[in-house]
């Protein structure tokens, strides 16, 4: 199969990659939920040798993230795994999580099992860090996102842009906690949480 290409990723990766850099810096092993093309994994993995980057999607992805991997040859991405939220999740322990544009495109439901399962997978210590457009209190923070809200929720209307203040009572839940909120290009933001408890 050919590699799949999302040129969303191609200019949002160097953004990024400045915070991970910043908040992965002690870290060793991340888990990334909802690789969808492999672009993400294979860049952020060629650019952060000092981790393990174990890119993780639903199975009718895997073959565009094993394609990028597979080209990239490097030592420090495993064969991506399946991962469906509401499935089988991995046995291991990640010291990191990152996941980029997906609690947009999952139902409420499907958050809250993703928040829930973290515990599963990571150890106290772990830091979290998602990517994408969120809500304040309700509010669009662009006109931009407004309309790209109406457009997902026109695709599904399970899908949406997320209140920021709902994601973080889910992290909470689980012993996260919020330790800083980054702005992005294109209105979308990197929000990055700390697991401090169990």
């Amino acid at each position: 199969m050919t590699k799949s290409h999302s040129p969303a990723c191609d200019r949002n990766r160097d953004p990024i990659l400045a915070v991970l850099r910043d908040y992965f810096s002690d870290s060793r092993h991340v888990l990334e939920i909802g690789s969808g093309t492999g672009q993400h994994a294979a860049y952020f993995a060629s650019q952060l040798p000092q981790l393990t980057w174990q890119a993780s999607d639903r199975e009718e992805n895997l073959a565009s993230i094993r394609a990028w991997l597979d080209e990239a040859a490097l030592p420090n991405t495993p064969p991506p795994l399946p991962l469906d939220v509401n499935g089988q999740w991995p046995d291991e322990k990640f010291d990191a999580v990152f996941s980029a544009n997906t609690l947009h495109i999952m139902a409420w439901a499907e958050v809250e099992q993703l928040f829930a399962r973290l515990p599963h997978v990571t150890n106290i210590g772990a830091t979290l860090i998602i990517y994408g457009p969120f809500k304040d209190n309700g509010r669009h923070s662009s006109e931009s996102n407004a309309a790209f809200d109406q457009s997902l929720q026109a695709r599904g209307s399970h899908m949406g842009i997320r209140n920021a203040e709902a994601v973080d009572v889910l992290a909470k839940r689980v012993g996260f906690v919020l330790i800083d909120d980054v702005a992005m290009p294109a209105n979308n933001r990197c929000r990055i949480w700390r697991r401090i408890s169990e």
